[in-house]
């Protein structure tokens, strides 16, 4: 039974702007929809929040927060964030859609994976992760559902940063072991997070693309809860036998339990997972491991083409001259030619040795023409520049020139890249132009308290990094508009690009005065005299007020604001006029209840004859008369 029909946003417009067309997915904090964008005409994913969680006005607030920062997280591998907003019950956010599938859906339909095509999956991911871990962010749920492959073979991370406000633990059994399965043990146990748990996640889900299973399984989440914290992760090759040494250590690294073993962010480990791959041959990359579901068949008609196909290059068969010389004599004895005459044998084999000899000739001279005065550029990405040299050495090559550039993801000191590149073909002895990483390029974050917020953006530009969130703040010290503080201070050294959050003073705050009942001019002069702008609302509203007078202002008394902001005054009707209940005669009790149930308050007057009676015997405002809501009514009691 197809559960879109049932649900009751599919065909709905959210905010005037995009149209609900079908549910992909239903999670643990959403439910993803495609949707159209009828604005732009543009096919994306709607994520809208359950609505128990869009009741917490709490998370709702951090929900939004955070989406925005992500928003400016723009990585070609990150699913991204066009927009934010609510539709009365829903909370929603708009994303990139990606048509294809999840990693999930992958492992689901082909169990486990060739090593190129787990490392080309792999990637990707890591160079997602690592910008977030650069600009701040951990994704603390990575695991193959938050992987997408898109149809044109593109692999995205998505939910950065929005699951940090989420508790994982549901009533779903199998939900909070899809989880679990991928959480680190600091996490667990302390419930902190750092880079590091993401990394610890990666190598996890490079396991189980290996494998085509999770390291540790349990009848419930707190089993498998205890085997993160207590048991390391096996290496992949104990289930797939053969498998490179490189891609073990690869997982024994990145899932160590003590996260001080692991490297220290996605780039790190993105740097580890490219060096072990120029150290695995084609063969290696290529081998189809046993738990692999569906080998032999092609990749081009399935729904999880998407997968990066391993990029094999088609290789002539070797010249077996040996097989082919003993073809050529057994053809030649079943034609059981008579034997010839001795001397005219002599001169056969002379003709023949003659021949063979030319043939060698000329076969070793096209061959030192077309092959053997070449020779191939050696793997030398993410070798030093030592190792490089003696690679080169050993191959014939020389290195040319060294040049030094920046690289987020490169260590220092290793090789970036060559010219010609790796593989390429070169004649002997030719030289091969190396470029060695500096390590990723970092800035000292300037000073600039008591720069304007555009002066401010402006020098941060200038030395390499980008601004980040403006956040504002009362300051006696600093002029209104200009920067208080920066986020990390100045003098830090930070990764260029990296986002400085900036703080911005609204100048000394000025405690609002409280004009409620004053007339509006009057009111008017005392908030300008104060520095604050006046704006008196279209609408007004019935008060204890006068007519005419101030009924409520926004902000109230007791409210600081800024210099220059505006205050709204709300003009009063006057008080509303309700009718009076008659309780003459009614006991005092019900007569309170009356008269308050009305709107009206209630004064006794007893008298001296009235200290001990119960009874009502006048009323100030006669019962059928009106008076104003809220107003005093005095009943005297006998």
């Amino acid at each position: 039974m197809d559960t879109t029909l049932q649900d009751p946003l599919v065909g709905q417009v959210l905010d005037g702007r995009y149209r609900v067309d079908g549910r992909i997915a239903v999670g643990g904090m959403a439910t993803v929809y495609r949707a159209l964008d009828i604005r732009l005409d543009r096919v994306l994913a709607l994520k809208v929040m359950h609505p128990t969680l869009a009741a917490d006005g709490t998370f709702v607030e951090r929900f939004i927060r955070e989406a925005k920062s992500v928003a400016r997280l723009a990585h070609p591998n990150v699913v991204q964030v066009f927009d934010q907003g609510t539709d009365g019950s829903y909370v929603y956010l708009a994303m990139e859609y990606v048509a294809g599938c999840t990693l999930r859906d992958v492992l689901r339909e082909r169990g486990a994976l060739q090593p190129r095509a787990a490392l080309d999956i792999l990637e990707p991911v890591l160079a997602a992760l690592g910008a977030a871990h650069r600009a701040g962010f951990v994704h603390r749920d990575m695991k193959p559902e938050n992987v997408l492959i898109g149809d044109d073979g593109r692999v995205k991370v998505a939910d950065f940063g929005l699951v940090r406000s989420v508790d994982t633990v549901t009533s779903t059994t199998g939900a909070v072991l899809g989880t679990v399965s991928y959480l680190a043990p600091e996490q667990i146990e302390q419930g902190t997070a750092d880079p590091r748990v993401d990394v610890y996640a990666c190598g996890v889900v490079l396991y189980e693309m290996l494998t085509g299973g999770k390291p540790h399984s349990g009848d419930s989440p707190a089993q498998v809860l205890y085997k993160h914290i207590h048991e390391d992760v096996p290496p992949p090759s104990a289930l797939v036998p053969g498998l490179p040494y490189a891609l073990d250590e690869l997982v024994a690294t990145a899932a160590a339990r003590t996260p001080q073993v692991r490297p220290q962010d996605a780039v790190a480990l993105l740097a580890r997972v490219r060096e072990a791959r120029q150290d695995l041959s084609d063969e290696q990359l290529d081998a189809l491991p046993p738990q692999a579901l569906s080998a032999g068949h092609d990749n081009a008609g399935d729904r999880t083409s998407v997968i990066p196909r391993s990029l094999t290059v088609p290789r002539p068969l070797p010249v077996n001259e040996d097989e082919s010389a003993e073809g050529a004599v057994r053809h030649t004895s079943r034609l059981q030619a008579p034997p010839a005459p001795p001397r005219r044998t002599k001169r056969l084999v002379l003709t023949i040795v003659a021949a063979v000899l030319v043939v060698f000739g000329v076969g070793a001279g096209v061959w030192y023409i077309n092959s053997g005065q070449f020779t191939k550029v050696p793997p030398l990405l993410s070798k030093t520049e030592a190792q490089a040299r003696t690679r080169l050495d050993a191959a014939g090559l020389e290195i040319g020139q060294v040049k030094r550039a920046y690289n987020d993801t490169v260590q220092r000191g290793t090789v970036i890249s060559t010219d010609p590149a790796p593989g390429s073909r070169i004649r002997e002895n030719d030289s091969v132009t190396l470029t060695v990483s500096l390590g990723p390029e970092t800035v000292n974050v300037p000073d600039v308290t008591g720069r304007t917020l555009a002066e401010a953006r402006a020098r941060l530009k200038a030395d390499g990094l980008e601004p980040g969130m403006v956040t504002r703040e009362f300051s006696a010290d600093v002029a209104k508009g200009s920067v208080i503080a920066t986020a990390p201070t100045a003098g830090t050294r930070r990764h260029a690009g990296s986002a400085i959050a900036l703080t911005v003073s609204k100048g000394s705050p000025i405690d609002v005065p409280d004009v409620t009942g004053d007339d509006p001019a009057d009111a008017r002069q005392e908030l300008t005299d104060a520095g604050l702008n006046v704006v008196v609302a279209p609408d007004r509203v019935n008060s204890e007020y006068d007519k005419g007078k101030v009924a409520r202002q926004s902000p109230g008394d007791g409210s600081q604001a800024a210099e220059g902001d505006t205050v709204t005054l709300t003009l009063s009707k006057g008080p509303q006029m309700i009718e009076v209940p008659d309780v003459t005669g009614d006991s005092v009790a019900d007569a309170h209840k009356a008269l308050e149930g009305a709107g009206f308050k209630v004064s006794e007057d007893r008298g001296l004859l009235g200290l001990f009676g119960d009874t009502v015997k006048k009323q100030s405002v006669r019962g059928g008369d009106t008076a104003p809501k809220g107003s005093t009514i005095t009943i005297t009691i006998r």
